[in-house]
C-alpha cells in the first residue's frame, strides 16, 4: 500500500500548482465541486468495493469502523455537503478594509488563501473529500496525509478529485495523497519550504505529536472529552435523551459524550429512567462511589468502579464515567480538570445557573439543553469542516471555509516616499 520515496518533490509539485488554483475564479472552482458530487454518485460501487478492501482490516466489533464506513447513504451525503460548500461565499479574495490614508496611499487589506494545507488525518476517509472541498473553494492546495486504514478508500476518491480538477483544466497537484510510510510525516512536519499550515485531525497521541515535531504552523483539532451536567433543577424528561444521544448515536466521534455529571439530588432518579436506554446498547459506566452505590441498587449490569484515569478520557466507544457533584462549582471544576475544551453541555431549568455555565466554561462550544452532538461543520451551515479545533488563536470549533484565508495588504500610491 504504501511505498518508501522522496516525498519532497512531490510537495514541490503541489506548491508550484497552488498558484494555479489561487487565481482560479469562483465559477471555475464552484465547478469543480460540482463535477466532484456528480463523480460520487456515479462511482458510489466502485467507492464501496474500495471501501469493503479497508474493512476487511478492522475487527467487526470495533467501533472505530464505523469511522472508516462509507455506505450510499454516506456517499450522498458527501455529494450533498459539496453542492452545500460550493453555495457559500468565496472567503479569498474579500475585502476586509479599504481606505485612503492621509498621505494619499490607498490601502485594502484583503483576504487569500493559506496556500497549502497539510492535512494528517486517521481513519475517516470522509475528511478526504471534505478537506479538498473546502480548500478547493477557499483556493488553498492541499497535502492529505490519511491512515493506513483507509488507504483503499482514500486512493480511489482522491482519484475523483483529481478527475474533477481535470474538468475545468486544473492539475491533479492541487490535491496531494502521500504514501503512509510514518517516515512521510516527519517530512511533512518540517516542510517549511512547501507547506504553509499543518491540520492534524485525530488521536490525542497524533496531535501531541504534531505539537512536539512540527516546524510548520498549526491548527489542533483536538480530542473530544465531552461533559454533560445534569443539574439540580434539570428536567430529567430532557435530561436523559439528551444524555442518551450524546454517547449512543455515534460513540466513536469526537463531539459524543465522555463524562455525564449528576447533581446528587436528582442521582437516583437519573440513574433508574436512563438505565434500559443504557442497557439496550450496553454502555459500559465507570462510576464514582456515589453513583457506583446508585447503579448497584438497580443491578446495573455494566458497572465498573472509576479509577482517576477514567476522568479525562476519550471513550470512543459504548462507554462513559459517571461523576457525582452537590452544586454547579463543582461540576465547573471537575470540567476545568478534565476537559479538553472541546464541547461542554448543561440541562437545567434554571436560567441563572444556565448562563453561568455558558460563560464560565472554557471550551469551543458550550451547550444549554441540547446534546454535544451538534458540534459539527455541516450541522452549523458551514458546509464541511476540516475539524474541531479547540485552540484559541485563529479558528476555533468547527474549522471551515472561512478560517481557510489569511491576509494580505496592498497598498497603491502616486510616487509616496518615506
Amino acid at each position: 500500500m504504501s511505498q518508501i520515496v522522496d516525498i519532497l518533490p512531490l510537495l514541490a509539485a503541489t506548491r508550484k500548482a497552488s498558484t494555479q488554483l489561487a487565481s482560479a475564479d469562483a465559477p471555475t472552482k464552484i465547478s469543480v465541486l460540482h463535477r466532484l458530487a456528480d463523480l460520487l454518485r456515479e462511482e458510489q460501487v466502485s467507492i464501496i468495493r474500495e471501501n469493503a478492501k479497508d474493512l476487511a482490516n478492522i475487527d467487526p466489533e470495533n467501533p472505530m469502523r464505523d469511522r472508516l464506513l462509507l455506505t450510499e447513504a454516506r456517499i450522498e451525503a458527501l455529494a450533498a455537503s459539496l453542492h452545500d460548500v460550493a453555495a457559500l461565499p468565496d472567503p479569498s479574495g474579500q475585502v476586509l478594509i479599504d481606505k485612503v490614508i492621509a498621505n494619499g496611499l490607498h490601502l485594502q487589506k484583503i483576504a487569500v488563501p493559506l496556500g497549502v494545507v497539510g492535512v494528517i488525518y486517521e481513519s475517516r476517509p470522509n475528511v478526504t473529500i471534505d478537506v479538498a472541498a473546502l480548500c478547493i473553494r477557499s483556493g488553498n492546495a492541499a497535502v492529505l496525509r490519511g491512515g493506513t486504514d483507509a488507504w483503499f478508500t482514500n486512493q480511489v476518491l482522491v482519484s475523483l478529485i483529481h478527475q474533477a480538477l481535470a474538468s475545468q483544466q486544473l492539475s491533479s497537484d492541487l490535491v496531494r495523497l502521500l504514501p503512509t510510510d510514518r517516515a512521510h510525516v516527519t517530512t511533512l512536519l518540517q516542510a517549511t519550504k512547501y507547506i504553509d499550515v499543518i491540520i492534524p485531525r485525530g488521536s490525542d497521541a497524533l496531535i501531541q505529536r504534531v505539537r512536539r515535531e512540527s516546524l510548520v504552523p498549526t491548527i489542533e483539532t483536538g480530542a473530544g472529552v465531552c461533559h454533560t451536567y445534569v443539574a439540580e433543577r434539570a428536567n430529567l424528561e430532557m435530561a436523559v435523551p439528551i444524555v442518551v444521544n450524546a454517547k449512543v448515536s455515534r460513540p466513536s466521534v469526537c463531539n459524543s459524550l465522555d463524562t455525564v455529571i449528576v447533581h446528587r439530588t436528582l442521582l437516583t432518579a437519573f440513574v433508574q429512567k436512563i438505565a434500559a436506554d443504557f442497557i439496550q446498547y450496553k454502555v459500559q459506566i465507570f462510576a464514582d462511589s456515589a453513583a457506583f452505590d446508585a447503579l448497584s441498587a438497580i443491578q446495573y449490569p455494566y458497572l465498573h468502579r472509576a479509577e482517576s484515569a477514567d476522568f479525562g478520557r476519550e471513550f470512543l466507544d459504548f462507554a462513559c464515567s459517571m461523576k457525582v457533584v452537590d452544586d454547579l462549582a463543582e461540576a465547573l471544576n471537575h470540567i476545568d480538570q478534565f476537559s479538553s475544551r472541546h464541547s461542554e453541555a448543561i440541562v437545567t431549568e434554571d436560567t441563572a445557573k444556565a448562563q453561568l455555565f455558558l460563560r464560565a466554561v472554557d471550551a469551543a462550544a458550550v451547550y444549554w439543553n441540547a446534546s454535544t452532538r451538534f458540534t459539527d461543520g455541516g450541522v452549523f451551515d458551514l458546509g464541511a469542516e476540516i475539524g474541531i479545533s479547540t485552540q484559541k488563536l485563529h479558528a476555533r470549533g468547527p474549522f471551515a471555509l472561512e478560517k481557510l484565508v489569511t491576509e494580505k495588504w496592498v497598498i497603491q500610491g502616486s510616487g509616496q516616499i518615506r
